[in-house]
């Protein structure tokens, strides 16, 4: 995995004989008391290493396009105008930073159905956002999220009940735990193989160390925690990497062993 270039609100990487780019949709500002202990209680104690701005965490919002020059697919969306705050919705101008014209998304894979993976769907003004827009798939725990503004969609939507193939080159994986449907997408190449992992982390200056900690909005925390811990230990392997939705932007690292937790690798600088 090597970066080729970058700017504001995207990096792209080559990746065997695909590319892999990521879109910084923005940021979204979370108070600390988001943060689990094995309990389900509120994390007392809060490491000097975890930053905050003001008094929260700022978790970037990133989405993955990858493509092999023919085909293709799309990794969450970013919240569109949704979320009314500062800060988001920025994926469009990324994919116009990037060179990417939205003509050219027929698959978007959906990580679960909260706003900030699923809304970008739709553009601010209510039109679709990917005119040529073919399939879009999603955990089948998750489907219920197309209804109101996301309703033209629904025709369209590929429920993942199973391991599936999108490709020849990428498959959705079932992480169910933080989402009934949460899903981790699976790129492959020559040069090993990438796993979006969508909502896996919210904190990366925590989880890593103390992969335990969950999050006040993982709807099955001791589920979502042992996706965590099973998916850590598969990144931990040769050539594998890791895209994340809340890891810092452009969100694409290499795991490694560190006693009883993980270390994280970023393979690109912060943008934005």
């Amino acid at each position: 995995m090597r970066l080729i270039s970058s700017g504001r609100h995207h990096a792209r990487f080559e990746f065997g004989d695909l590319q892999v780019v990521s879109l910084r949709d923005g940021y979204i500002d979370m108070p600390p008391t988001r943060l689990r202990d094995e309990d389900g209680c509120v994390l007392e104690e809060l490491p000097a290493v975890v930053p905050l701005v003001g008094d929260n965490l700022r978790l970037s919002v990133n989405a993955f396009f990858v493509t092999d020059g023919v085909r293709s697919v799309l990794i969450d969306t970013g919240a569109s105008n949704v979320w009314h705050v500062p800060g988001m919705g920025l994926i469009y101008d990324a994919l116009d930073e990037a060179g990417i014209d939205r003509a050219q998304v027929t698959d978007v894979a959906i990580t679960h159905r909260h706003e900030d993976h699923v809304s970008g769907l739709i553009a601010p003004d209510g039109s679709e956002a990917f005119p040529e827009l073919e399939r879009v798939w999603i955990g089948a725990g998750d489907v219920a999220v197309f209804t109101g503004r996301l309703a033209p969609i629904r025709d369209r939507v590929v429920a993942v009940a199973e391991e599936v193939a999108i490709n020849d080159w990428a498959s959705a994986i079932p992480t169910p735990g933080h989402t009934p449907g949460h899903t981790v997408y699976r790129v492959s190449s020559g040069a090993g193989r990438l796993l979006a992992w969508g909502d896996t982390v919210h904190v990366p200056t925590l989880q890593f160390e103390q992969p335990s900690v969950s999050w006040e909005l993982d709807g099955d925390q001791p589920q979502a925690r042992a996706a965590r811990a099973a998916l850590l230990e598969r990144l931990v392997r040769p050539n594998h990497f890791v895209a994340g939705a809340h890891l810092d932007s452009p969100g694409i690292a290499r795991v490694a062993s560190s006693g009883d937790g993980y270390v994280l690798e970023y393979l690109a600088p912060p943008i934005g």
